[in-house]
């Protein structure tokens, strides 16, 4: 076929692709990692690549949050009950590791349980690993101890707050599903260099490799500068997108969420399933895929 132009559909199929790997090649099958949100799972077959450090970027309230607490609880629930998984060939991690700096535990399980279903809360309290660095975080703020509910701010194994983190997750984040909650506070803290930020992200996004699992880290839409987002995004594999869209004449809204980068997925979906998906949020299902928009 050398010389010869491709056709779409060409690309599209994989004959060309397919010829090579045959002939050429020995190529091993990626484990997967389900993501929790079961039609999220059917599209990119099972789950996200076992060991990929995902960036959630979003508008507030456009369901990155929703996404998090859905995808670790349906987790926990299949650790709880495997007769509920639905991607047979994934890896399922054992457990959930949750970072917070500004949030308690309290106020994220307080959170679910008010949003969704006892199932879910109870399924996520139990197999989560909650870390909270507050102490550290607050420490050179004008925030006191007791506004932050936080330990003796002297009993601090370093004092840096991306020291702590990288050190909480050597000993923890192994076969886990892991949170940051999240890269936006951070981002806003006098006590943190950004470029010492996206070093620790590029440095997160190597390791992970060795966990077997998912990371994700959550970061506010439009917060820090556009060249800080993008070199976030440029330092993990995936970025999933969280977007409001209003209607023109029309005061109601619609939650979307699409892939924006992740470059061992996108180049293996078909044409039909690279797409931004409506989602929408209930009590008894967390998030959930509507139905998907073809993105031209």
């Amino acid at each position: 076929m050398a010389g010869m132009a491709l056709t779409v559909d060409e690309v599209y199929s994989g004959l060309v692709a397919r010829h090579y790997d045959e002939d050429e090649t020995e190529t091993q099958p990626i484990q997967k990692v389900p993501t929790g949100i079961s039609d999220l799972d059917s599209i990119v077959d099972g789950g996200f690549p076992s060991g990929s450090t995902v960036l959630l970027l979003g508008d507030i309230g456009a369901g990155m949050q929703e996404y998090i607490y859905t995808a670790a609880s349906k987790i926990a629930i299949v650790n709880q009950r495997p007769d509920a998984r639905h991607c047979d060939d994934s890896d399922l991690p054992s457990k959930i590791c949750y970072v917070t700096f500004s949030r308690s535990r309290d106020v994220i399980l307080r959170e679910l349980r008010a949003s969704f279903n006892g199932e879910y809360f109870h399924a996520f309290k139990d197999y989560t690993i909650f870390k909270d660095f507050s102490s550290a975080y607050f420490r050179h703020s004008v925030v006191p101890p007791g506004w932050a509910d936080a330990e003796d701010m002297f009993d601090l194994p370093t004092g840096n707050v991306l020291e702590d983190l990288v050190s909480f997750l050597d000993d923890n984040a192994h076969d886990a599903i892991v949170v940051i909650d999240s890269l936006t506070d951070l981002a806003v803290s006098e006590a943190v260099e950004m470029k010492d930020l996206v070093t620790t992200v590029k440095g997160l996004q190597r390791a992970a490799k060795r966990w077997d699992g998912l990371v994700y880290l959550l970061l506010t839409r439009g917060i820090v500068d556009n060249r800080y987002e993008q070199m976030f995004m440029d330092s993990v594999d995936g970025c999933l997108t969280f977007e409001w869209k209003g209607y023109n004449r029309s005061s109601s809204r619609q939650r979307y969420m699409y892939v924006q980068k992740f470059t061992s997925v996108l180049p293996h979906l078909p044409r039909e399933k690279i797409a931004r998906f409506p989602t929408m949020v209930t009590a008894n299902h967390g998030l959930v895929v509507v139905y998907m928009e073809r993105i031209a």
